[in-house]
């Protein structure tokens, strides 16, 4: 079976980010076929189309990570009802300048978590709009809205919760057959 390697965005800066030991769960629950790395977003500067001609080499190396990768999974939490700035800021630098979308046609799935009782579910619906628009076919189900609790997973990326723990594994387990599909519909060398 081909394995693929998935790109990860933490939409959160923050190094002790709860969404960021999300990230490490998923990344130890997922089928042996997905290879996990890191695209970090933090060193980025805002964007302008003024670099569009010229990219700092920070964004350059970013663009070149995406485009290094089979799939983009994004795990974000959700301030003021939203997507994270630093994350919107990315998506930009990854999808300009026009005519080169490093979205275009790679297959990405969104989840996050929050201590609220509705998760992230906010910012990922406006997180999926903006990938519609950068042509990434996107997982649309399950949708996964983890409502962080104290102890649920650990730094190290163990969840403690079964129920949880089977739900990311099989959430997983579905990405992987999603890109499946997504590159059986949609070859890379068309």
């Amino acid at each position: 079976m081909t394995t693929f390697k998935v790109g990860y965005l933490i939409g959160s800066l923050a190094k002790d980010s709860i969404n960021r030991k999300l990230a490490i769960a998923l990344t130890r629950v997922a089928p042996e076929h997905l290879e996990f790395m890191e695209i970090p977003i933090k060193d980025l500067p805002l964007y302008s189309y003024d670099y569009d001609a010229a990219y700092p080499a920070v964004a350059s190396a970013f663009k070149e990570a995406i485009a290094a990768v089979d799939a983009v999974l994004f795990v974000t939490p959700e301030y003021n009802r939203s997507i994270p700035g630093g994350l919107k800021n990315a998506i930009d630098w990854a999808s300009r300048p026009y005519g080169k979308n490093s979205f275009t046609r790679k297959p990405s799935a969104v989840i996050g978590t929050s201590p609220g009782a509705i998760g992230t579910a906010v910012a990922q619906q406006q997180l999926r709009s903006v990938l519609s628009f950068c042509n990434s076919p996107q997982m649309n189900a399950p949708e996964a809205y983890i409502q962080f609790t104290p102890g649920l997973i650990t730094n190290e990326g163990e969840v403690t919760n079964e129920s949880t723990a089977k739900f990311l594994r099989d959430y997983m387990a579905e990405f992987h057959q999603f890109i499946i599909r997504v590159y059986t519909a949609l070859p890379r060398d068309a």
